[in-house]
């Protein structure tokens, strides 16, 4: 049997617990051992006296746990702006990654990453974790094979309420810059819908590990909360072969509603309704095919992982170039609507939310923000294949044409 891969976990509140429980529910299996945890508060872990029991050392930085000790995976959950630095300093040290989206904040700290691991002989996975599931792959290998044709028209609408712990939950939620001044961009399309526009590029990727580039964008950003940065978006992208990408989102929707995707072919469209609903395929005959649920096991990218630390050659199902698609767009979606657009006062009204089942951090009966009519004008504007502008809402503001096919630095201007 070979040896244990050693893991060195850095963050372990957040994501990082949840990816810590899961590593606990398998210690015995003699898969991995935890040789360090890195966090400058890890007794605000909930799974910090277990991992303690076991003799796991903490570290206030990762510089710390290098300076004596080693690691073939480090698993970082830590802030988006520590992202870039935390991995390239990894891969000097002779560890691979397991980054958690999104790879970084700005598309020029992507591409440092790459050339940092391109000079290592390690590699770096970005843990969107539908990239990693057989759903996914099963799907991307069909369109690799030709059997859907051309793409056409790719599209997601997803309405996720959010509360005030939400946004209180860190120091960086919800803002353009952490108190460092390091660029965040935190927003749906950074943080939690970022798996859903990144998967429209990966999908579309021209080998398994690849993602296809975004050429141009244009988005119209919104806020209803009391934000630095939006919490509403509908963005226009086309690819660089010409597929047209609409992504419409929302925290300050009353409805928890998607994704709802619809992926559309020459001969076939691909659908999903929600987060249980799987992805399937219909064709023009009638047939339909299902490819299952992509959140089935979203702990696949962290097995996959440690199970790559042991295999010669191995290369992740998503790294640093697939995740740079979705960085890119984002950049180009931030400066389309540099100045973001306030909801009117009026549409705005607040109401008690109950516990988010999905949120690492329980708020439950916590106040949140909801805009009348908004889930309303959204649906139809994704049926429409329109930007809200483009619907003539009264509140809407059009967001200018970025070119990114020559985008090296965020802000360009």
């Amino acid at each position: 049997m070979p040896e244990p891969a050693t893991l060195v976990m850095v963050g372990i509140g957040g994501m990082g617990e949840v990816y810590l429980r899961a590593l606990l529910e398998r210690k015995d299996e003699g898969l991995f051992r935890i040789a360090g945890a890195v966090d400058p508060m890890p007794n605000r872990c909930g799974a910090y006296v277990e991992m303690r029991a076991l003799g796991v050392p903490c570290f206030y930085g990762l510089g710390d746990f290098y300076r004596n000790r080693k690691a073939d995976l480090a698993v970082l959950s830590s802030p988006i702006p520590a992202h870039m630095r935390q991995t390239t300093l990894a891969l000097a040290r002779g560890s691979h990654v397991l980054c958690e989206k999104p790879a970084a904040g700005t598309i020029q700290e992507v591409r440092q990453a790459i050339a940092a691991e391109r000079a290592s002989d390690r590699w770096v996975a970005v843990g969107y974790q539908w990239s990693f599931s057989p759903a996914v792959q099963s799907l991307k290998a069909d369109i690799l094979s030709g059997l859907f044709g051309a793409a056409k028209r790719f599209k997601c609408l997803y309405l996720w309420p959010r509360d005030e712990g939400y946004y209180t939950r860190n120091d960086w939620a919800g803002k353009k810059r952490d108190a460092d001044g390091a660029w965040v961009l935190d927003s749906p399309v950074q943080n939690a819908m970022a798996h859903d526009l990144h998967n429209m590029f990966y999908v579309l990727g021209r080998e398994t590990g690849s993602s296809a580039r975004p050429a141009e964008v244009e988005a119209e950003l919104y806020r209803a909360n009391a934000i630095e940065n939006f919490d509403t978006a509908a963005v226009r992208a086309r690819t660089e072969e010409g597929v047209e990408i609409l992504f419409i989102v929302s925290h300050a929707s009353e409805e928890d509603r998607g994704p709802v995707v619809r992926y559309e072919f020459e001969r076939g469209v691909v659908r999903c309704d929600s987060r249980s609903s799987g992805l399937w395929a219909e064709f023009p005959d009638g047939t339909r095919k299902d490819y299952g649920l992509p959140d089935e096991d979203p702990m696949a990218k962290l097995w996959l992982s440690i199970a790559g630390c042991r295999e010669e050659g191995a290369r992740p199902l998503c790294g640093l170039e697939a995740a740079a698609s979705q960085t890119l767009c984002m950049n180009g979606i931030q400066e389309s609507m540099p100045g973001i657009r306030d909801f009117p006062a009026g549409m705005v009204r607040a109401v008690e939310g109950g516990e988010d089942r999905r949120l690492a951090v329980r708020t439950p009966g916590s106040r949140r923000l909801v805009v009348a009519g908004l889930d309303e004008a959204l649906a139809a504007c994704y049926e429409a294949d329109r930007l809200p502008s483009e619907a003539g809402l009264p509140w809407a503001a059009k967001g200018t044409k970025i070119d990114l096919r020559e985008y090296a630095t965020f802000p360009s201007r």
